[in-house]
């Protein structure tokens, strides 16, 4: 799952699950810890977490001098 993601969509997604443990949302994994930004960390490496990172296509540049 993580391994074709940029470090900045791994961030954007632990912070969003960990914004949703924070919310009372239930966790997806048995732990003792409390902190929601250390779950939802653990969450991610583990792969439970339900959330993907879409990536458009770039657009496709004109080559100089065409119409």
């Amino acid at each position: 799952m993580a391994e074709r993601m940029t470090r900045f969509e791994k961030t954007r997604i632990i912070s969003a699950r960990a914004l949703q443990i924070a919310a009372g949302a239930p966790l997806l994994i048995k732990t003792e810890e409390t902190d929601p930004k250390i779950i939802a960390r653990l969450e991610f490496e583990k792969g439970v977490v339900p959330m993907i990172a879409r990536k458009k296509a770039p657009k496709k540049l004109k080559e100089p001098g065409a119409k």
